[in-house]
């Protein structure tokens, strides 16, 4: 989960106030960051609308493009 990391770091928030905000442990957000779990389908989409960003940013750090 590429962007999660990235996207809290650029809005300057702590695992901490994030796992609090999504209802986990902090250790379980690190795990997510660092993909030693992978979130539930219902917790990418309250990331993906916490974060203001596509589930496909999330995971990949990019945007989905359609071709």
């Amino acid at each position: 989960m590429k962007g999660l990391k990235e996207i809290r770091k650029s809005k300057k928030l702590t695992q901490q106030k994030v796992a609090l905000d999504l209802n986990v442990t902090r250790e379980c957000l690190s795990y997510y960051e660092n993909g030693k779990r992978q979130p539930s389908l219902e917790l990418l989409v309250l990331m993906s609308k916490y974060f203001n960003v596509s589930i496909d940013y999330l995971i990949t750090g990019k945007d989905f493009i359609k071709k």
